[in-house]
């Protein structure tokens, strides 16, 4: 019975070295994983290495951890070159990729799976930034909602969030440039200012629907106002313009009126012109206008009441200078009233003044005093107006009252009247003295003619 177990022993014994030592063997022969030495076969032999490696290419010498596949590190340094030539490359990671390209393949991979993505979303954090502080409301406000989430709120951002507050912003500024446009109409208006109130959606739909229906709705109202108000081309235009569409309406207003408001600002300026009131420096402006383009034509009719104001005022300081009292004291008043009132004192004030200011100059003198008592009994013999003179001797007096003719009658020279005495503006008093003395006188040459008969 023992027989077989001593058997079994002494074929185990046999057995392995057989089974070990050829397993070791081949063990030796097997080929390594790249980039890791093989085990040591024997005292003193030197590792098994890979091209590339010192002593072999002049390689890196790196004989610790695993070696990249063959050609990576070329594929590497490729992709980060092409990351540095995209112009959309943040600085982050522009410096990272130019130092890792200074390195080797180790620090090429390391940039490639570590650095890259993290230095891309912190440049893109800084383009938010950047973003937020140029854009409109739309924009900053998506772009600081982002700002608050993380790394997957910021690349929605940019991928969705920011292409629709461009479009919401863009919309708000157009709608922004059609109010600042002063032919922009009342219901146009009114809607936009409403949208501007809104969001997105109302902004959209203002300008793809109500946009052109109020815009149609302002057209005619215009047209209507240019019927009512323009000259005579302007309004035929406008009324055949409203017997038309939306579109024929707005094709007049754009080519038709401007043509029709040229001719007829022509023909008021001609009209200025040939007013008889029109001023000086009205009559020079008007002509110039008329030699010029349809922007000066149009540009004299709105300074039209400025140089109309200028020559009123010339006119009324020379009624100052010429007219009567009642024209200077209402041209005085006129200035205060600014130019309105010159226009009304020109239009009638003027002629009221003028017309008070003729009465006083043909007003009768008022009577002088009675001169003497004799006057009285002749009924109401009203006396002539006589110059100023000075006073007269008797025998003046008596030369100029009377003369002897040849036929021996005496011609009256005066009229009686106080003139002849040379008193006027003497006083009662001298003046009853004055007509005494002449009395006396006549009665002297009188009784002389006398003797003078009888001898």
């Amino acid at each position: 019975m023992k027989l077989p177990r001593v058997s079994t022993v002494v074929a185990a014994a046999v057995l392995a070295p057989a089974v070990l030592f050829p397993a070791s063997a081949s063990a030796a022969d097997a080929p390594q994983p790249t980039g890791v030495s093989g085990p040591d076969t024997a005292s003193g032999s030197a590792p098994d290495v890979t091209p590339g490696d010192d002593g072999v290419n002049g390689g890196p010498g790196n004989s610790s951890g695993p070696k990249a596949p063959e050609g990576q590190e070329q594929r590497d340094r490729a992709e980060i070159q092409k990351i540095l030539a995209d112009k959309d490359t943040g600085r982050g990671v522009r410096e990272a990729a130019e130092k890792a390209l200074r390195g080797g393949a180790a620090e090429l991979r390391h940039f490639l799976t570590v650095e890259l993505p993290r230095n891309r979303m912190d440049d893109l954090r800084v383009k938010l930034t950047q973003t937020m502080d140029g854009g409109g409301p739309a924009v900053r406000a998506a772009a600081s909602k982002a700002l608050d989430g993380g790394d997957a709120a910021v690349l929605r951002f940019f991928a969705q969030d920011l292409p629709a507050a461009q479009a919401e912003d863009a919309d708000r500024a157009e709608i922004q440039k059609i109010l600042a446009d002063p032919n922009t109409g009342r219901g146009v208006r009114e809607a936009a200012q409403k949208a501007l109130r809104g969001g997105a959606a109302e902004l959209r739909h203002f300008l793809t629907v109500e946009l052109a229906k109020n815009r149609a709705d302002d057209n005619r109202v215009k047209v209507s106002q240019i019927l009512a108000t323009g000259g005579r081309e302007a309004r035929e235009g406008a009324n055949k313009a409203l017997d038309g569409s939306d579109a024929d309406v707005a094709k007049w207003l754009a080519e038709g009126w401007p043509a029709a408001e040229a001719s007829d600002n022509r023909v008021a300026v001609v009209a200025s012109l040939a007013d008889k009131n029109t001023g000086p420096h009205t009559v020079e402006a008007a002509k110039k206008a008329l030699a010029g383009t349809p922007a000066d034509v149009a540009q004299f009719l709105r300074d039209l009441p400025k140089l109309r104001a200028t020559d009123n005022r010339i006119k009324v300081s020379q009624l100052m200078e010429t007219g009567g009292p009642a024209v200077r004291a209402a041209a005085a008043k006129a200035f205060e009233g600014g130019d309105a009132g010159i226009a009304a004192f020109l239009a009638e004030g003027w002629a009221t003044a003028r017309a008070a200011d003729e009465a006083a100059a043909n007003k009768p003198a008022d009577k002088p005093a009675d001169q003497g008592a004799g006057q009285q009994g002749q009924g109401a013999q009203r006396p002539q107006a006589v110059q100023q003179a000075g006073l007269t001797t008797a025998a003046d007096t008596a030369a100029t009252t009377g003369a002897t003719t040849g036929s021996g009658t005496t011609a009256a020279a005066g009229t009686g009247s106080l003139a002849a005495t040379g008193t006027e503006g003497l006083g009662w008093e001298a003046g009853g003295a004055a007509a005494a003395l002449a009395a006396g006188a006549a009665l002297v040459a009188v009784s002389r003619r006398r003797r003078s008969t009888e001898s």
